[in-house]
């Protein structure tokens, strides 16, 4: 049987509760939750004038889905002064956007149960179209206050670099 990995021995998928964001060279604080990775290729259907009872289809044009990050509200100011790169209220006429540099490359790090890093994605030319600095206030709940940002992209593309980790093992002593 061939061997497909380094760690022959994983049989299990990574869990999607150990990640990092990584942006302008930094792990941004707290992020919570992400949203999928997901990109659609449209499909574009056409025929041949001589069949007239089938369809073929090839590849369109592919768009990437908008990436949500979550976090819950604290003094950090990432979300917002990123937010504030698109729209910045009484900059004045013209000056609303920061256009040399409201974009930006992100990295999404997904780590194994030992805290090692398992997989990398890196997500281009990201900017933000929604910001939610505070959700609906409740004097009756009990949760944690969570600001997000949507943001597009232009796509993304796993970080080959990143190998798959040799794993720890540990010796139970006899007993």
């Amino acid at each position: 049987m061939a061997q497909f990995s380094v760690n022959a021995q994983r049989f299990d998928p990574y869990k999607n509760f150990k990640f990092r964001v990584k942006w302008d060279g930094r792990y941004v604080a707290g992020i919570s939750k992400v949203s999928g990775l997901k990109r659609t290729t449209e499909v574009v259907k056409h025929r041949e004038g001589g069949d007239p009872s089938t369809s073929r289809k090839s590849p369109g044009r592919t768009e990437y889905d908008a990436i949500t990050l979550e976090r819950g509200a604290t003094h950090d100011l990432e979300f917002e002064k990123w937010a504030n790169k698109i729209y910045n209220l009484g900059a004045g006429l013209g000056a609303e956007i920061s256009l040399k540099d409201f974009r930006k490359d992100l990295i999404l790090e997904v780590y194994n149960e030992a805290g090692q890093l398992a997989l990398a994605y890196k997500i281009y030319r990201c900017w933000v179209s929604e910001y939610q600095a505070l959700p609906d206030l409740d004097a009756n709940a009990n949760a944690v206050a969570i600001q997000h940002i949507k943001l597009e992209n232009e796509g993304w593309e796993r970080d080959t670099s990143v190998q798959e980790p040799t794993e720890p093992s540990f010796t139970v002593p006899a007993g």
